[in-house]
């Protein structure tokens, strides 16, 4: 389904294209960085708090675009300082978006290190088995401007709760594009946000701290890794062989690894960055000790980091993540053969965390109350 409301965001546009309307319309090409100042370094929740543009100005760009996107539906936290923060769209389509923090010896969990996973689209077309966000299918692809107005969304909560966060013009650490949906498949909004958000009139977010996560569309990988905008990229893989893979990611029928292989080299290459395999442990799956040594052979040879992830169980699916004695063996065997790796510690199990779990059922609550 596309949506198309009534008035385009202004988080969808760059330094130039509203510099450009701006002269279109007979305003002052100046004005347009103005209005940017006040969106992304002041993060300004209403037009009249632009107090430095003229009255009939800031009506015209009241007429012309949506300041507010996306709004808050709810917040849940878990034990472990891990937020998901579930938001509403114009349509009322929900999407999620996630602060995970990692506390550092000796400045508190206030200035702990945060990563802010964000989502590109209403849930996801790859039909992935074991995920929550693919359950009903692809709804919608999300606007540059809304994929942006998560980040502005998170930014004002930090700023209100953190003293760093009010110090810096960012209150995050890195930025991963993991959230729903499948990145590639929103190619061109995805880049543009990217650009807003690394702009130097933008938000000024450094791209080697943004990673863009793939299930594996490699016409789009090869795309990419000629953009100059040089971010990492890090592979959703969970299955080390085809037969394997292709159980629970049916895009690996279409590109198997023979084709995603070469692509992941290339784009590492070209870039000269370590490329992450991110690989959701599945009892019974491919949790077995012959994937992790052809896991660890892919991963030697790509030299790209794995980050091994237990699978976080999702209401109405069978699966199961595998004891830890079983994570830490898998995690071995990648070590000891010269991989480097990372076995995720647990990190928003109690609250949804499995992505896109959060907004299932929320929208089923809704459904229940609407039905009543």
């Amino acid at each position: 389904m596309r949506y198309t409301p009534a008035r385009p965001t202004i988080y969808g546009e760059t330094l130039d294209s509203l510099t450009a309307l701006l002269k279109e319309h007979g305003h002052p090409a100046f004005r347009a960085r103005q209005v940017l100042t006040w969106l992304y370094k002041k993060r300004v929740k209403t037009w009249e708090e632009m107090t430095d543009l003229s009255r009939p100005f800031r009506t015209w760009l009241a007429a012309t675009f949506e300041l507010e996107p996306t709004k808050f539906v709810l917040t849940k936290q878990s034990e472990d300082v891990t937020d998901k923060l579930l938001l509403e769209l114009g349509d009322k389509s929900l999407i999620e978006t996630v602060i995970i923090r990692a506390p550092q010896l000796g400045v508190g969990q206030e200035n702990s290190r945060k990563t802010i996973c964000i989502s590109t689209q209403v849930g996801c077309a790859m039909g992935c088995k074991f995920c929550a966000s693919g359950l009903e299918g692809l709804k919608r692809n999300l606007s540059a401007g809304e994929i942006v107005h998560q980040l502005i969304q998170v930014c004002r909560q930090e700023d209100d709760r953190t003293p760093r966060a009010h110090a810096e013009l960012v209150s995050f650490d890195n930025l991963v594009v993991m959230g729903m949906g499948e990145p590639l498949h929103n190619y061109d909004a995805i880049l543009r946000a990217l650009t807003i958000l690394n702009a130097e009139w933008g938000l000024g977010f450094g791209a080697r701290r943004i990673t863009l996560s793939t299930s594996g569309l490699v016409p789009k990988i090869k795309q990419l890794a000629d953009e100059p905008l040089g971010i990492r990229l890090a592979i959703s893989l969970h299955g080390a062989t085809d037969e394997v893979r292709e159980q629970i990611m049916p895009i690996n029928k279409k590109w198997p690894l023979k084709e995603l292989i070469p692509a992941i080299r290339e784009f590492s290459e070209k870039h000269g960055r370590m490329v992450t395999l991110e690989f959701i442990l599945i009892e019974d799956i491919n949790d077995s000790l012959d994937q992790a040594g052809k896991l660890r052979d892919i991963a030697y040879d790509l030299h790209a980091h794995v980050n091994l992830i237990p699978y976080n169980t999702v209401e109405g699916l069978p699966w199961k993540r595998p004891s830890l004695t079983r994570q830490e063996k898998f995690a071995q065997v990648l070590d000891r053969g010269g991989v480097s790796v990372t076995l995720r510690r647990e990190k928003g199990h109690a609250i949804d965390a499995a992505c896109g779990q959060l907004r299932l059922k929320t929208e089923k609550a809704r459904e229940a109350a609407a039905a009543n």
